[in-house]
């Protein structure tokens, strides 16, 4: 089997989706590989070192790809991109699943994809969630871009000239991205207050020295797949006034907030940011899929009310090293237990709860037809 690594084309996008050492063990599976020329050179993965772990290297994506059995990405595929692919070829990486108009195109050209932001959420699959991964890079890089921002100290510092009290964090949303900016904020020195429409959160988010804050709800807002549901108006309206008794004692907020499907939901408005003190920062993670605050601004830094926005786009990919790292070693977990050890070629078990779930097409059929009407929206 022939696997293929592209350089990624969107703008800004850094990572990429095999590392030399994961190379090595696709390799060492019985598969060949070809990667891009400079595909890992911005998450510092030079040419030379995928070459000496057993990959030829070529130029451009269509002489990368076009004889490739499996191809894997970060990106999801573009357009120009799909015609160099050819037909009974499997795909493997992100797929912007609610937000994809190229879905169906995916099918129509023959492709088998997998999204891996579908694997389902299970103990067996752990080790190749995606999303967790690149979550815990953002969370993390969330702290620091909010410390590049404020103006001022994180820990209380006790000096001959007078005391410096520590910032006030609230983050909303206690997923992977929260509890890693929850641990990273303490380890910084700062108070921190931690919003989740989970009460099974809590538990969590003490562990790590957060306070928890929480609107009671007599409804479970967990889904069975362990992300946040949509809540009803009474909660929502309730949840609001206590954000923002909480959002104008803040320093810094950083939002995480994020419901599959949907757009982000709406939690500090205006209102709330005109409330903070100048000088005050908000951390937008949510910011591709419309932004948890109305103000800021895709893949940009603005101040308004005298408080700095941060909008910045694809956090992980500021850590593309370490983001590429876990990115290529969630993808190899993922398709390792799929090659055949005797023949090197890629068997796909649709018994297999991981690959039912995880897999939108193949052999020009679609799959998941309830994602169509969502790319549809978008």
């Amino acid at each position: 089997m022939l696997i293929a690594v592209p350089a990624e084309t969107q703008l800004l996008e850094k990572r990429v989706a095999a590392t030399p050492e994961t190379v090595g063990k696709y390799i060492a599976a019985g598969c060949d590989v070809v990667v891009e020329k400079g595909a890992g050179l911005a998450a510092n993965y030079p040419d030379e070192a995928y070459r000496e772990r057993g990959a030829k290297l070529v130029d451009g994506f269509a002489a990368t790809c076009a004889d490739a059995d499996l191809i894997i990405k970060v990106r999801p595929l573009n357009e120009a991109e799909i015609s160099s692919v050819k037909q009974g070829a499997t795909v493997a990486g992100l797929a912007a699943p609610f937000a994809n108009p190229l879905l169906q195109q995916y099918a129509d050209a023959g492709i088998s994809y997998f999204c891996m932001e579908m694997v389902p959420r299970i103990s067996r699959a752990q080790s190749m969630d995606v999303l967790s991964s690149q979550a815990n890079i953002a969370g993390y890089k969330s702290v620091l871009l909010a410390m590049e921002h404020y103006q001022r100290f994180f820990p209380m510092l006790m000096t001959a000239a007078g005391t410096v009290q520590p910032a006030k964090l609230l983050i909303m949303g206690a997923g992977v991205a929260g509890l890693q900016a929850i641990a990273t904020a303490r380890r910084m020195g700062a108070n921190v207050e931690v919003f989740d429409v989970r009460a099974a959160a809590k538990e969590q988010v003490e562990s790590l020295g957060g306070r928890f804050i929480e609107v009671e709800a007599e409804a479970d807002a967990e889904d069975a797949g362990g992300y946040a549901k949509e809540m009803d108006d009474d909660y929502k309206q309730r949840q609001a006034d206590l954000i923002a008794k909480h959002a104008a004692k803040s320093d810094i907020i950083i939002t995480t907030a994020l419901i599959p499907g949907r757009p982000a939901p709406v939690l500090i408005t205006e209102a709330m940011v005109k409330s903070m003190k100048p000088g005050s920062v908000v951390v937008d993670l949510a910011v591709e899929m419309g932004g948890n605050c109305p103000l800021t601004e895709l893949d940009q830094v603005v101040v308004k009310h005298g408080v700095t926005l941060v909008g910045v786009a694809n956090v992980p990919a500021l850590m593309a090293t370490d983001a590429s790292a876990l990115y290529a070693r969630n993808l190899l977990n993922f398709i390792a237990p799929m090659i055949d050890k005797e023949t090197g070629v890629l068997n796909i078990n649709m018994d297999d709860e991981v690959i039912e779930a995880s897999l939108i097409c193949r052999a020009g059929q679609f799959l998941k037809t309830q994602l169509l009407s969502q790319g549809d929206k978008s």
